[in-house]
């Protein structure tokens, strides 16, 4: 069971998509984090751009804590694709992307 919710996951997603006028509310977004959460956030990202198998979820999670070498909020948003990648993590895993961002937005 992940400690992050899929709606946070899709609020950094729908962030990162406007990150030119976004970029100090995401960083702060992300900041507020746990490391745990974070550390479940950049696992979601490697899933979706195909570092790991959504059933290998776990061992992206646990890699990403023991191979945190710089503030995960400067990695993530140094990441190409990131809107992309966290959004096809969630769909590998099994979660429809749209019902949850029409959620996150108040749709």
């Amino acid at each position: 069971m992940l400690e992050i919710s899929v709606r946070k996951v899709a609020q950094v997603a729908m962030m990162a998509r406007e990150l030119g006028r976004a970029e100090g509310e995401l960083r702060a977004f992300i900041d507020r984090m746990s490391e745990d959460q974070q550390s479940e956030l950049v696992g979601i990202m490697w899933v979706g751009r195909g570092s790991f198998e959504p059933e290998e979820l776990g061992e992206a999670i646990y890699t990403a804590r023991q191979e945190a070498t710089t503030p995960t909020v400067d990695y993530l948003l140094g990441t190409p694709h990131l809107a992309d990648n966290l959004e096809a993590g969630l769909e590998a895993l099994g979660i429809d992307v749209n019902d949850v961002e029409d959620d996150v937005i108040g749709r």
